[in-house]
This record gives structure tokens, C-alpha cells and sequence, in this order.
């Protein structure tokens, strides 16, 4: 069945907010492990309530509170942990082997979204999942396993479930009152676990530190976006884009050349995207087969 406008759109900003957390990746590899983890998380959330405060105070009385509600407060807590085990990830494994790690949350979303959702799964979207798990084991083999990779999982997991909670909120809530409570909510906890590894850091931190919640801001409003416009089993696939480019921009900035298994696991978990976008070009007797597989 063909997608609709509002489904190619979703997939879209899906891609582009992709596209935004690998660069935010590229600066979080910068920062080098230099800045405590939780230290690191609260500063980057405390910088994302102080930009986002001026737009969340234009906003009608009634509006304002709109994303202070016990899903939100759910889903900020899984996005906390989440940033967290991202930072221990990023600095100690390289960027495609992260990423990998990372992109068993949208293998994780599809059950998760029949779960908490009861939305509906059909062959293709499975079989692809499956394809794209194995693509995640190739990338990361027994022999070249490090601890950092359990935090690469707990992130890929908080990020799942915190994805699949956006469709629990209200569809009309403003995304800059739902971004702002995100915020506030990861705070208190941020700092309780920040607090005893505290330490003095630099300027140029403090600067990595403010790219990096800019485009993270920027990518949790098009995931919110984007997960509104569609259901989470029709797009979650998209999410693997941003393997290609952490990848390329490994290989451009930080000589993190992959091996030809990596590469075999990265095609992959890019691969069950190819139906998705390219159906268009087929034969339509070809299309029909794909449709109905």
C-alpha cells in the first residue's frame, strides 16, 4: 500500500532529526569523556529550559501547562538515563559502533508500539526489524565487545520507550510547552546524580555543551513531530538513517574506518529502509510483491 503525504513526511523529519543527533554525536565524541556524565546532562537540560523559557512564556496561560502531566514525567526520565548511558557510549565506543547499539531502539519500538499502543504490525515491517537486528549483532561481534555497548543498549531502550510515550500525549499539546516540561522534569534528578561526581570545567565545555542541547533540542521537536503525523511501526525504520551518517562523518573526522563485517552489518540495518522509499521506481508488478509480502 502506498504511504501517505503524512507518512513521507514523518519520514522525512525523522531522517533530517537524524541527521541532527549525529552531528550531536560528533560533538559529544569532542567533549572526549572530559566532563562528568550526569554533570554534562543537567548543564545541557538546565541550557534547554533557559532557551526555551522566553517561548514558553509567550504561550497562552492555559497552554503553559499543557506537558506537565505523568506521561511527560515518564518519558523525561527515560530521556535523562538515556542521554546518560548515550555520553558513556559515544566516548568509549566509535561512532558507528554506538550508533548500532542505539538503533536497537527502533527494532524495540515496533513491539513496544503494539504493546503500550495495540497498534498493528504487518509482515514486511517485521521481517525487516529481524534483518535489522541481525544487521546490529554483525556491527557488534563477541570479539569486539565493550562494556561501553551495555550503555549503548540502555540508551537505545530509554529512547524507545520514550519515543512510543509521545504517542500518549495529547495530540494538540504545543511542542514548546512539551519540550520546556521535558526539561524541567529531567532536572531535579539530573542534578541529584551530577552532584557527586561534580567537578570545575572549562569555557570550551560549556560551548560543546550548548551545540550539542541545540541539536538535541532540535531533534526531540521533529520526533515529537514526527510521531504524530504517523504511527510509530510505519516510521520507526527511519531512525536507521542516522547510522550512515554517523559512519560517514567516523570515517571524515575521527579515522574510525570500519572492517567489511561492520559495513555488511550497517547495509543491513539500512537496507529494510529501501522498500520504504524506492517502491516507487519498481515495476508495479514488483510493487504488489512488495506490498504484500
Amino acid at each position: 500500500m502506498p504511504l501517505s503525504n503524512a507518512t513521507n513526511q514523518a519520514l522525512f523529519l525523522l531522517i533530517f532529526a537524524n541527521l541532527l543527533a549525529s552531528f550531536s554525536d560528533v560533538s559529544l565524541k569532542v567533549l572526549n569523556g572530559e566532563v562528568p556524565t550526569f554533570q554534562y546532562v543537567f548543564i545541557r537540560q538546565l541550557f534547554s529550559v533557559i532557551l526555551l523559557l522566553p517561548l514558553w512564556l509567550k504561550l497562552p496561560k492555559a497552554v503553559r501547562m499543557q506537558g506537565g502531566c505523568r506521561i511527560n514525567f515518564l518519558r523525561a526520565q527515560f530521556i535523562l538515563m538515556g542521554s546518560g548511558c548515550a555520553m558513556i557510549a559515544v566516548t568509549h565506543l566509535t561512532l558507528a559502533t554506538a550508533n548500532a547499539m542505539f538503533y536497537v531502539g527502533p527494532i524495540l519500538m515496533l513491539p513496544l508500539s503494539v504493546i503500550l499502543l495495540k497498534e498493528k504490525l504487518n509482515s514486511t515491517k517485521v521481517i525487516a526489524t529481524l534483518i535489522g537486528f541481525i544487521g546490529v549483532v554483525i556491527v557488534l561481534r563477541p570479539e569486539q565487545f565493550h562494556w561501553a555497548a551495555i550503555a549503548g543498549l540502555g540508551s537505545a531502550l530509554s529512547m524507545g520507550v520514550g519515543n512510543v510515550l509521545i504517542k500518549r500525549l495529547p495530540n494538540d499539546q504545543h511542542i514548546v510547552a512539551t519540550l520546556f516540561w521535558t526539561g524541567v522534569m529531567t532536572l531535579p534528578l539530573a542534578l541529584a546524580l551530577a552532584i557527586p561526581q561534580w567537578s570545575t570545567i572549562e569555557w570550551h565545555h560549556i560551548g560543546w555543551i550548548m551545540v550539542i542541547n541545540l541539536l538535541v533540542l532540535g531533534y526531540h521537536a521533529l520526533v515529537v513531530v514526527a510521531y504524530r503525523k504517523a504511527p510509530a511501526n510505519q516510521i520507526a525504520l527511519a531512525e536507521y538513517s542516522g547510522l550512515i551518517f554517523v559512519t560517514a562523518f567516523g570515517v571524515m573526522w575521527f579515522d574510525e574506518i570500519p572492517d567489511i563485517l561492520t559495513l555488511i552489518g550497517i547495509a543491513l540495518i539500512v537496507i529494510p529502509i529501501m522498500p520504504i522509499r524506492w517502491t516507487k521506481w519498481l515495476p508495479r508488478s514488483q510493487q504488489k510483491q512488495v506490498e504484500t509480502i
